[in-house]
């Protein structure tokens, strides 16, 4: 049998159902044409999922576990409901497996969407109808490749609005952090359609030599900052010299 991550809902459901002292899981008293055959949680996985897996008592294993699932109380234990989750894992296992070598996806996610879709068709199997855990399970295989297709296709996108203010916000010359008498470059992009630009600033401490500027570094702050003559506008350039009103 696959085995599950550690402390995936998968496994909970594994320690759950086996985990019990004793082995005190109720058994399926489970019929098969005039005989009656009582099958521990082990056993019914077997006949479900066994190499010498008999398709009647699969039927059968399937029926009653969905009958008495169906009969709990609203206040019950749910211990009905959780050995047919149980039951179903083994069929969930392979597109599991293969939806995580596709995607990079939280797999306990993955399979509490899995179980979720197994106790909502759960709710409305007919426990008499033809193939009723295969039904059950196919339910949650689509369920789960919906819910990675739809998590793959999630984006993480900045706040374009808070970032757009906070580019566009005017600090005060006190707030600003000024080179003592040096250069401020401000470089506006031309309006774009999407009504979003901020003005770019670039200070540059001036250079001095026996108390004079030099203005050696001048050139290169606007070399740096100069535009291909084959690149395409990104807006006026403005110099100045830093702390200067504008």
């Amino acid at each position: 049998m696959t085995a599950t991550g550690p402390g995936g809902v998968f496994t909970r459901i594994d320690q759950g159902v086996l985990g019990l002292p004793g082995g005190a899981w109720p058994s399926l008293t489970v019929h098969v044409g005039s005989c009656a055959v009582l099958l521990s949680p082990e056993e019914s996985r077997r006949a479900l999922y066994g190499p010498r897996r008999d398709a009647v008592l699969g039927a059968a294993v399937w029926r009653q576990a969905v009958t008495q699932a169906r009969r709990e109380p609203p206040n019950g234990d749910g211990t009905g409901r959780l050995l047919v989750v149980w039951l179903a894992l083994p069929g969930l296992y392979r597109n599991l497996h293969r939806i995580l070598r596709l995607w990079r996806i939280d797999r306990a996610d993955l399979e509490a969407e899995a179980v979720l879709a197994v106790l909502a068709a759960l709710d409305v199997a007919d426990p008499d109808g033809p193939d009723t855990g295969g039904r059950m399970i196919k339910e949650a295989v689509n369920q789960m490749w919906a819910y990675a297709k739809s998590v793959t296709r999630e984006v993480p996108v900045v706040d374009v609005g808070a970032f757009a203010e906070s580019r566009n916000a005017t600090a005060s010359l006190e707030e600003r952090a000024l080179p003592p008498e040096g250069w401020e470059l401000h470089i506006t992009p031309p309006p774009r359609r999407e009504g979003l630009y901020a003005t770019l600033r670039f200070a540059e401490p001036c250079p001095r030599q026996g108390g004079r500027r030099t203005g050696t570094r001048l050139p290169d702050l606007v070399f740096r900052a100069r535009r291909h003559e084959e690149a395409d506008l990104i807006g006026t350039l403005v110099l100045r010299p830093a702390g200067a009103r504008r």
